[in-house]
């Protein structure tokens, strides 16, 4: 569609421009995002309930959150396009089968070899410590993101063989090192599971779930704070320890003190979401 529109927008002929006759005629410009909180997505995305979603958004928009933010000032072409990305990516998801396998792992190569990139160039601004954790988690991601192919395309072992070729050969561009974490000790040797009830994450358009349950004061002193804290809770498994998780929080949003996560993870356990499971 970026390449459709940008080529009608030019004043070349296009197949499939997807403008609406009352809407804007600029080319689309669509990206790929990483997770951004704040809409219905996060919550159909949170771990406990983990249904796969695709969150569209319109960024920057002059008129969210405003008294302008009305169906009049919505650009139809804009939402012509976001509909029809909507009901390809369902439509596609939900006839997908096990000859798409090799496709899909061919475009999953070619953008994990972007995300690469990024690490590595994230990986050369960090402490020798912190860029371990960093590659730790990244080559986890890449192995459960082929892994996800199996939930609508079901792989066959060529294409197992193919993923596995792959990673091995990606892991060479970090230099192929074992990033096998330290053992933990003292509260990063903490394990925690989740209880089965209560579902979803801790706070949801103007509630919050922690302060209600521990004391809004508390709450609002916990260091760990914001997307950080939607994440921490996403990684306990009853297998990761605290450690672990702090790792991953780190990788993903900074240098993280493993005390800050192990007071968050023991606030959860307070409020009844976490229970103490067996290292």
């Amino acid at each position: 569609m970026n390449r459709q529109s940008a080529a009608f927008a030019g004043g070349a002929e296009a197949d499939f421009p997807l403008v609406a006759p009352e809407g804007g005629k600029e080319a689309l410009q669509a990206d790929f995002a990483d997770l951004t909180l704040g809409s219905d997505h996060e919550i159909y995305g949170e771990g406990s309930f983990g249904i796969p979603a695709i969150y569209f958004n319109d960024w920057p928009d002059r008129y969210i959150h405003t008294n302008f933010d009305t169906a009049a000032n919505i650009d139809p072409t804009k939402l012509r396009r976001a509909g029809f990305l909507a009901a390809a990516s369902g439509w596609f998801l939900a006839n997908a089968g096990a000859s798409d396998a090799a496709a899909l792992t061919h475009v999953i190569e070619a953008r994990s070899l972007e995300r690469a990139a990024h690490t590595l160039e994230h990986r050369g601004t960090l402490p020798a410590a912190e860029a371990a954790a960093l590659l730790r988690l990244d080559q986890w991601s890449e192995r459960q993101i082929f892994a996800s192919l199996d939930r609508f395309a079901p792989r066959d072992a060529a294409s197992r063989a193919e993923a596995d070729r792959f990673l091995a050969a990606r892991s060479q561009l970090f230099g192929g090192a074992a990033l096998d974490p330290s053992p933990a000790s003292g509260d990063g040797a903490l394990v925690f599971a989740r209880n089965t009830a209560p579902q979803g994450p801790m706070g949801v358009f103007g509630y919050d779930y922690l302060g209600d349950h521990i004391g809004a004061d508390r709450a609002k002193a916990l260091k760990l704070q914001d997307d950080a804290t939607y994440e921490t809770l996403n990684w306990v498994d009853g297998k990761r320890n605290a450690q672990d998780i702090r790792d991953a929080v780190s990788a993903v949003y900074g240098p993280t003190p493993l005390a800050d996560v192990v007071e968050y993870l023991q606030a959860l356990e307070s409020a009844g979401v976490l229970r103490r499971a067996a290292p």
